[in-house]
């Protein structure tokens, strides 16, 4: 038997590929519609984005992600006169003046939006080497909605779609409703596509490698040691965590994982949980009142990382990098610092696309 190298196979793979794409008209009727078919789609979805800063957008926003019932599992006769009588009368203009603070002038949206569409953007410039593949983004929230990009690359020729929720750990309110909403756009679909969805990584070592990589070298550039080093969860309440909501466990997984790689004693790494909403106890402990305590207790110098988000966004650039920062400083501390989410960096994209490939095993 003669040995195939493999850039012949893939050549070989190509030629089928156009093969199959190409579609023999003549014995179909002259009014039937063009079709495409013979492709993959990849879709990385985050959390959503308002479109401005200004009042309307905002109300809009907050009204799609408040109204998930993923997100607020209260009864509606109890929650919704309190998010349309009081939530979104108030709160959008206080969401609004904080996203004003982190807002990307340049490009006049949040960088949320930014860095998902260059992770997008480089993922497909990393699988060139796929003719079939096609990459795109999404919001689970705003646009571009989860919908759209799915009707998008289903007519473009994408017979098998692999949704990617970017949240390395498991969260009905994060990751369930990215894949409800995927399946959801299937209802609409005459030519529906197979669906993956991507699970949770929150103990992959490529990831693990990656955070443990980006806090050595944010670490390098300071002229200071920390003490301590919070790793910043965005929390959940209580009640989903004791329905079984895996996310908690996962959580300090992370970080245990992430402790092993550095080599740090386990006192000088923390998990802590933020961005906690309404009356309800929510994960503890709070990442604000720890960031006080630490303070008031003598601790000097601190550092603050979020695993949990893949981009930087309004809870890590606002929240995390300017309240709890002022916040450590106000009560005592004397040095602060944000470590940046892995975003868009060579690390980062080193995450993503190590996932993307292992979960389009026997796609392509």
């Amino acid at each position: 038997m003669i040995p195939i190298a493999r850039s012949d196979v893939l050549d070989i793979e190509r030629h089928k590929q156009d093969i199959d794409m190409t579609v023999d008209r003549s014995h179909l009727p002259a009014d039937h519609p063009p079709v495409k078919f013979g492709k993959v789609g990849v879709l990385l979805v985050n959390l959503g984005t308002p479109d401005g800063t200004d009042y309307k957008s905002m109300r809009r926003y907050l009204e799609e992600f408040l109204t998930d019932r993923r997100v607020i599992e209260w009864s509606r006769w109890l929650w919704y006169p309190i998010l349309y009588g009081i939530v979104l009368n108030k709160r959008p203009q206080k969401v609004g003046k904080a996203y004003e603070t982190i807002w990307n002038k340049e490009l006049n949206e949040s960088y949320l939006r930014t860095y998902t569409r260059n992770q997008a953007e480089q993922m497909a410039a990393a699988f060139a080497d796929l003719s079939n593949v096609r990459v795109d983004w999404a919001m689970r929230y705003g646009q571009p909605s989860i919908r759209s990009k799915m009707d998008e690359l289903q007519k473009d020729g994408c017979e098998k779609i692999l949704v990617f929720p970017l949240y390395p750990q498991y969260a009905a309110a994060t990751t369930a409703t990215v894949n409800d909403e995927a399946f959801k756009a299937l209802l609409d679909m005459r030519w529906q596509p197979a669906l993956r969805t991507v699970p949770r990584y929150h103990d992959d070592p490529v990831y693990i490698e990656a955070l443990a990589a980006s806090i050595r070298k944010h670490l390098a550039t300071l002229d200071w040691e920390p003490e301590m080093v919070l790793t910043s969860y965005h929390g959940i309440p209580q009640s989903y965590f004791k329905k079984g909501d895996p996310y908690h466990c996962q959580c300090y997984k992370t970080t245990r994982l992430l402790g092993d790689v550095l080599g740090w004693d386990k006192t000088k790494l923390m998990v802590t949980f933020q961005s906690r909403f309404g009356p309800e106890e929510w994960l503890q402990p709070y990442t604000d009142k720890t960031v006080e305590k630490l303070a008031k207790e003598g601790v000097k110098r601190i550092a603050v990382i979020n695993p949990g988000f893949v981009s930087d966004c309004l809870e890590t650039l606002e929240e995390i990098a300017v309240e709890a920062g002022e916040n450590f400083l106000h009560n005592g501390g004397e040095k602060f610092t944000h470590i940046p989410c892995l975003n868009d960096s060579e690390e980062g994209m080193r995450v993503l696309e190590h996932v993307v490939r292992r979960e389009l095993q026997g796609w392509v």
